[in-house]
Formats: structure tokens, C-alpha cells, sequence
């Protein structure tokens, strides 16, 4: 690896990751690397790395590029690759104007998960269209201690249980899995979401997400939170021809979800770049070289 390697830090209503530019894709960044940036005592810290890359140097992005020219290179913070991230893909925009790649309006970006649209607006806030939910069928239930609620099953690419609680505090601690029936309707796992009113067409959230524990923010999670509380509420915009929108709190902040139509939703919020510097590659190199 070369002697230093330059990256950023940012996050999107806490969410935070590590930033590695790397337009021509020279870096070798294996899953060790990964989870050594990552690390919040021994590394840099993040809940995951966006690797930025031209989608037509990485052989996973090239079929996108002439439609995207910039790829995220997504990866957890244990160094898996995962296909998209939705507060992720705010931070990754942030980063390409701050550099002077891009500028205000609209954008495109490659992941594994397809190309995104993405909205720089002029207040600062950054829009990503997220796809559609789909709503499997199906009765659900997830417990906390002695307490349980039904849950509406949203699948928003990933799966997500969406329980509505008169206080947050009923979530309990979030560390493990909050348990949930049947089993069959999620064999690998769910991302719980406990859902409680704050007024008009305003929830606030808290989510365990599967393999991470509580988070301080989840893009697909609002997502679904979002068409849950509308479906609750009466509300399809599929029925209606009438947009809505909901106004989701996440621990790290505020992020606004609508709802379309045609099913298309878009997630608005914040995103920022909070540091750069270099990476030590001896350092790196010593990390994976141990792995």
C-alpha cells in the first residue's frame, strides 16, 4: 500500500463512516483493512467505509457507467460488502461536492443495489430515492421482556418489523434481538423498528438492526417506518394519487420520507463531512498482513 492514503470522515444523522477517494480504484481494500478503519478504538471509527470510485474502473460498476459516474463502493464495518446504504449515499454526495466533483441539483450514483437518484438541495439537505416497500403478507409479532405487539412486515430491499409503542423506553435496551414470530417470516434475521407518535404525521423511531445491535440511524428503517405509519393511518398514495409524507426522529436526527404514487420513496436529510486526513499505509499494511 502507499506510504499514506487520504480519507475523510462524515455522517447522516449519526450514521458515520469513514471516506476513502479512490477514483481509479488502485487501493486494495480487503475486508481486514476495512475493519480496521472501521474500529472505533484501534482505527479511524464508523459504522462502515465508502469507497469512492468512477464507475468505470470497478468492474461492479461498469455496466452503470453511462448512466453514474461515480460508484459507492460500499462496505460494513466488519468489512463485508453490502449493496446499499441509505444514509451512506447522502454522505458519499456530500463528499463528491465537497471535493468539487459535483455541484447542486441532481446527481447520480452507482451502488450494488442500482442506480440511485440523488437531489443536492440548496439548504444543505440531500435526497436519495430509496425504491419501493413491498408488504408481505402475513401476521407478525415481537416481544420485549413480558411485552409484545404486532408489527407490519415492510421489506424495503432488506427486512424490517415495524412495531408501534406508546414509549420508546418499552424497546428496551436493544442490544440483542428483539424476539419475533412466526419464525418463517424472516429466516435470515429482521431490522426491528419500535415506532412512536409525536404528532400530525410525525413518529420518532429506535431500531435494533440485525448484527449491529441499536443504531443511532437507519435509512431503510425510516423507510419503512414511514409506509407503515401511512398504511396505519389510512393513507396509499397508490389509491389516492396524493403523495405523503412523514417527518421520521432517529436518535442522531430528523430525516423526512414521502412516499409516491407510482411507489417511489425518497429519504431527505442531512449530511456532513466533519474531517480529513491520511492514513498511515504501513500501519494498513501491517493490519492485513496479520490478518
Amino acid at each position: 500500500m502507499s506510504t499514506r492514503i487520504a480519507f475523510l470522515k462524515g455522517h447522516g444523522t449519526e450514521n458515520d463512516f469513514v471516506i476513502v477517494p479512490d477514483p481509479e480504484n488502485a487501493l486494495d481494500l480487503p475486508p481486514a483493512a476495512v475493519a480496521a478503519l472501521c474500529d472505533r478504538r484501534a482505527g479511524i471509527g464508523g459504522d462502515g467505509l465508502l469507497h469512492v470510485v468512477r464507475s468505470a474502473a470497478h468492474p461492479a460498476a461498469r455496466g452503470m457507467a453511462a448512466e453514474a459516474e461515480w460508484f459507492m463502493d460500499y462496505r460494513n464495518g466488519d468489512g463485508s460488502i453490502a449493496e446499499m446504504c441509505g444514509n451512506g449515499v447522502r454522505v458519499f454526495a456530500r463528499y463528491l461536492q465537497h471535493a468539487g466533483l459535483v455541484t447542486e441539483g441532481d446527481l447520480a450514483i452507482a451502488t450494488r443495489g442500482g442506480v440511485k437518484r440523488v437531489h443536492l438541495a440548496k439548504d444543505g439537505d440531500i435526497t436519495v430515492g430509496m425504491g419501493r416497500a413491498r408488504l408481505p403478507e402475513g401476521e407478525v409479532t415481537v416481544r420485549v421482556g413480558e411485552r409484545a405487539w404486532p408489527a407490519r412486515n415492510v421489506n424495503m430491499g432488506n427486512p424490517h418489523a415495524v412495531a408501534f409503542v406508546a414509549d420508546l423506553d418499552h424497546a428496551g435496551d436493544l442490544r440483542t434481538p428483539p424476539p419475533f414470530g412466526p419464525a418463517a417470516a424472516y429466516p435470515d434475521g429482521v431490522n426491528v423498528e419500535f415506532v412512536a407518535d409525536r404528532g400530525p404525521r410525525h413518529v420518532a423511531m429506535r431500531v435494533h438492526e440485525r448484527g449491529s445491535g441499536e443504531t443511532r440511524s437507519c435509512g431503510t428503517g425510516a423507510c419503512a417506518v414511514a409506509v407503515a405509519t401511512a398504511r396505519r393511518d389510512g393513507a396509499d398514495p397508490s389509491v389516492t394519487g396524493t403523495p405523503v409524507t412523514y417527518t421520521v426522529d432517529v436518535p442522531g436526527g430528523r430525516l423526512v420520507i414521502t412516499e409516491h404514487p407510482d411507489g417511489e420513496i425518497e429519504m431527505t436529510g442531512p449530511a456532513v463531512i466533519v474531517a480529513r486526513g491520511e492514513i498511515d499505509g504501513e500501519w494498513l499494511g501491517g493490519v492485513v498482513g496479520r490478518s
